[in-house]
């Protein structure tokens, strides 16, 4: 192309932070009338090697040759000293309405959406719009800045329970002197609902190095009380300065409830609460309603719950109780601004105490209270538990997981249901299945049987009727509905009982043939074995001793396959499965307590990687604080 017979013409906007677009005008001809410095006329026009410069001198344009062929273009460059005022320009125009944010703060005429978020001072923390799971669910939430715990970890979130969907059209913005989240359409959909009366005056949000976000009057640098902090809002996880117990004020509780599982950070089944009136005890319920654990009350001398006695174990952690006439409250905090720790309410209704080893890049679980399996319904119903177990939890047989997408997140509370409906009436053919269990299960009724078998028939002719024990001593007990708590043998456990699980009659004959097909296979092996004795101690003919023989092993091969084909491998864990573990022995608390001498000094052989090391009269074992106990 010659650039010296193609001429253009343009007629620019002068708007430059405007959305607008810019119109540009090619004209083919010659040069009519020289050029003004920053200016096209009507009866101008560019060619050759003509520019124009326009916008104080930050702009040219004209022909520009990008390669080695003779292939012009007309463009529009910078000067080489207006590059960072462009960079400037070009900020103004991709984020045309919005006003970037300062490291830590939101202020009023600020917003935050997208993938914006906010920094605590030190890098600490951050806060932001996050997605935990598949769903196009996100969520307003502070999590460590990947410089502190490369692995994402959320501690806390503002609109658990309603999320957004579209995170470029959502904001989080201050509104009458709150923080407030808009979702797509513009409806607010979580708010800090403070009273317009106690806020007046400019508002922001400022992100803490705590993981603490607190919206104060005035400037950042304001040292009064906070309107609102999300430390008096914890979800999940109790962060070290942060606080739980109760505003006898306000009469608000600051309570932590789990997420519904890993991808979902819903209000779940279990929650911590503080129990003023028992001595500020710390209290697990499940379903905010029925108490399966308690730490019992503070001891103010010892610095540690009574239930709890590692706390005083562990010199970098200071916790504390404090009680007045305005609130009560736990709270805690580190020596050693180095470890990084979080107090967590698991989704599976364990308090757990964790750290993060940068070394091995992930969060190690310093103690934990209670034993997994003495949490209320963990395995939902007609399932059971066994705390040697990788995997905890297993159906019943018969019987198969409710919600296979919980199992596969390890969240069990779902349980099983039976795979075959049973009937009513002693004469269908249903019957019940045998399972060992050493916990007694609740709302069990008395029934007038004298005998096991009068036991049996009362239940099996109760439609409702579940599950039945009996035993000499206590006679029988009946339950109706769902069967709950379940927890296995352990090794060496005399405390266990016998239930009976009602059962359909298909689920019984396929037991049966279980058994029958096992004792056809030892009944083919053990013909096997005496053919080929007689026939050798007859001397009969080789030939049929070898046929024989042949045979029989052809009968203990069939049966085999036979065998595996009925019974099959063993089946997955989200099934309900469970993988063979060696059998730990587990001691409870107050045997420690009793063989330490309640952690005496006279015991103390020194201190471990984990804690102290104590001198007891029991086997080696590792405490499920990660405390090493020694004979």
């Amino acid at each position: 192309m010659d650039i010296m017979n193609v001429s253009m013409q343009w007629i620019p906007n002068q708007s430059y932070c405007s959305s607008s677009p810019l119109f540009y005008y090619v004209h083919f001809g010659s040069l009519t009338s020289p050029l003004q410095l920053n200016t096209i006329s009507e009866n101008q026009s560019l060619s050759g090697d003509q520019t124009i410069v326009f916008a104080g001198g930050m702009f040219e344009l004209g022909f520009f040759k990008p390669g080695q062929l003779s292939n012009y273009h007309i463009g529009m460059d910078t000067k080489p000293n207006s590059k960072f005022v462009f960079s400037v320009i070009l900020v103004c125009v991709f984020l045309e309405s919005h006003v970037s944010l300062a490291a830590d703060t939101i202020s009023e005429n600020q917003s935050l959406s997208g993938d914006q978020t906010i920094a605590s001072a030190g890098g600490m923390f951050e806060l932001g719009f996050f997605k935990p799971g598949q769903l196009s669910n996100y969520y307003i939430g502070i999590w460590y800045s990947k410089q502190v715990v490369s692995k994402m970890t959320v501690v806390w979130v503002a609109n658990r329970e309603i999320p957004v969907s579209d995170i470029f059209s959502s904001a989080l913005s201050i509104l009458d002197g709150n923080l407030v989240l808009f979702d797509e359409s513009k409806t607010p959909v979580w708010s800090t609902n403070l009273n317009s009366t106690t806020n007046s005056g400019s508002v922001q949000a400022v992100l803490l190095d705590s993981g603490n976000l607190v919206l104060k009057a005035g400037s950042s640098n304001n040292t009064l009380e906070p309107l609102w902090q999300s430390f008096d809002h914890p979800t999940d996880t109790l962060l070290p300065g942060g606080k739980f117990g109760f505003n006898k004020i306000t009469n608000h509780s600051q309570i932590l409830t789990s997420w519904k599982n890993l991808e979902d950070p819903a209000p779940g089944l279990y929650s911590l609460h503080l129990a003023p009136d028992e001595g500020d005890s710390c209290i697990y319920l499940w379903n905010r309603s029925r108490q399966y654990w308690t730490s019992g009350p503070w001891n103010e001398s010892l610095r540690n719950f009574n239930m709890v006695p590692e706390l005083r174990l562990f010199n970098d952690f200071n916790y504390s109780s404090v009680r007045n006439e305005n609130e009560s409250y736990l709270t805690y905090s580190i020596n050693n601004p180095k470890i990084v720790t979080r107090s967590l309410m698991t989704a599976s209704g364990q308090v757990q105490q964790l750290t993060w080893l940068e070394a091995s890049k992930q969060w190690n679980v310093f103690w934990s209270q209670p034993r997994q399996c003495d949490v209320y319904a963990f395995c939902g119903a007609f399932s059971s538990c066994k705390p040697t177990s990788l995997n905890y939890c297993k159906c019943l047989k018969g019987f198969e997981p409710n919600r296979q997408s919980d199992w596969d997140l390890q969240i069990y509370s779902g349980g099983c249901s039976r795979r075959t409906s049973v009937k009513c009436g002693n004469a269908t053919g249903d019957g019940f299945l045998e399972k060992n269990s050493k916990s007694l299960l609740e709302n069990s009724q008395n029934e007038r049987a004298l005998s096991f078998e009068s036991c049996r028939s009362a239940c099996l002719n109760e439609c409702q009727c579940t599950a039945y024990v009996y035993d000499s001593s206590n006679g029988c007990s009946i339950w109706h509905g769902d069967v709950l708590n379940l927890q296995e043998f352990e090794a060496n456990d005399g405390d266990g009982r016998i239930l009976y699980i009602r059962a359909a009659a298909s689920d019984i004959e396929k037991k049966r043939n279980k058994r029958m097909i096992i004792h056809v296979l030892l009944g083919a092996v053990n013909l096997n074995v005496i053919l080929m004795i007689v026939f050798f101690s007859l001397q009969l003919s080789p030939l049929i001793a070898i046929v024989s023989t042949i045979t029989g092993l052809l009968v203990v091969i069939f049966g085999y396959f036979l065998w595996k084909k009925t019974l099959g491998t063993k089946s997955k864990v989200a099934a309900g499965g469970e993988m063979n573990d060696a059998e730990l022995p587990i001691f409870g608390l107050r045997a420690i307590i009793a063989a330490t001498n309640n952690f005496a000094e006279a015991n103390k052989l020194g201190e471990g990687g984990f804690g102290p090391v104590y001198k007891v009269t029991l086997p080696l074992c590792i405490l499920n604080t990660n405390t090493f106990v020694s004979s």
